[in-house]
């Protein structure tokens, strides 16, 4: 498996990730370590959480963070993608194999990144978090104060890199300047959303990012299930159960709309006149953007991984991508 740099730390991720979701939410803890194994056998060694991820998952994190209120009641407990991926660690001896990336969703305030992390890393079973990130931006937190916060957590050495999620160009270049004035440890990896139905990072922060040594890790390659066509024809209504839109019907706003379902359409004649399927040919659009340094795999199933590492090893012909850029 292919390692990138981190920005411009020494650490080191592979190309593609896992990113951990799903744990205890939709699917239990003895199927999250099987993928945690299966993940890490195909040279799959960086896993990405949250203090929030896995079963019964804040509401308030869904509407900071994905923009969206309408979420389905979900059982289960609290951070239990952390709690598995502890125990999973923990059972197999493989902490130095793996970079952990967690992220505090709860608030931005430096007492509640400390705690936060506190509790992370006690759940993970780790005295040291690879990569920790601010979830997303605080509007009720100076970016002074948690920048702060989380340079004091790298020279506490209770981190090792630091960055953000779901900022945009212009959020991330504030962060950048207010670094530089306070000699505050910079962000070195940003995580946003890309995708064909969401290629907006292209536009600004992807520059920036190259313009800065900023490793991205992007997330959702597949439109959380959107961009396999499953859900033509479906409304709020009739989504297929166990789903991510089922899980969470907010993602309708995200995703249905006229000029995404072209896209589909665009993507399903594409893939079947080269016999390939939209999956792999919407992941390997995804993974080819020369900026991104890692992608995200929301996996529920071995088949998912297969998916992603056979996107991965195929590639895509560069005219093949333009054509696939200009659906938009």
């Amino acid at each position: 498996m292919q390692h990138n740099s981190v920005g411009r730390s020494d650490l080191t991720i592979s190309a593609i990730g896992l990113g951990t979701s799903p744990f205890g939410r939709e699917i239990d803890e003895e199927t999250s370590r099987r993928l945690l194994d299966y993940a890490l056998g195909k040279g799959i060694a960086f896993i990405d959480t949250a203090e929030e991820y896995g079963g019964g998952q804040a509401r308030e994190y869904r509407r900071k963070v994905l923009e969206i209120d309408d979420v389905r009641e979900t059982s289960g407990e609290m951070s239990s993608s952390e709690r598995i991926i502890g125990s999973w660690l923990r059972d197999r001896g493989c902490r130095d194999d793996v970079t952990i990336c967690t992220k505090v969703g709860t608030g931005s305030t430096p007492e509640n990144i400390n705690a936060a992390l506190a509790a992370s890393a006690e759940r993970l079973g780790v005295d040291c978090v690879d990569i920790y990130m601010l979830h997303s931006p605080d509007p009720d937190v100076p970016i002074d104060e948690s920048l702060h916060a989380l340079d004091e957590l790298v020279k506490d050495r209770r981190v090792g890199v630091v960055g953000c999620s779901n900022f945009s160009g212009e959020q991330l270049r504030q962060a950048l300047a207010v670094s530089t004035a306070k000699g505050y440890t910079r962000f070195d990896v940003i995580q946003p959303i890309y995708n064909l139905a969401h290629p907006e990072a292209e536009t600004d922060l992807l520059p920036l990012c190259r313009q800065e040594q900023i490793a991205v890790t992007a997330y959702s390659p597949l439109g959380a299930g959107f961009l396999t066509g499953k859900y033509i024809g479906a409304d709020r209504e009739h989504l297929p159960e166990g789903t991510r839109f089922h899980v969470i019907p907010g993602h309708c706003d995200v995703y249905f709309s006229e000029r995404n379902f072209r896209v589909v359409e665009r993507l399903r004649s594409k893939a079947e006149s080269l016999g390939t399927s939209m999956a792999l040919l919407a992941m390997a659009w995804a993974m080819s953007q020369p900026d991104i340094s890692c992608t995200l795999v929301g996996a529920r199933k071995m088949e998912h991984i297969d998916n992603a590492l056979a996107a991965f090893d195929a590639g895509i012909d560069p005219a093949l991508r333009q054509e696939m850029s200009d659906w938009a």
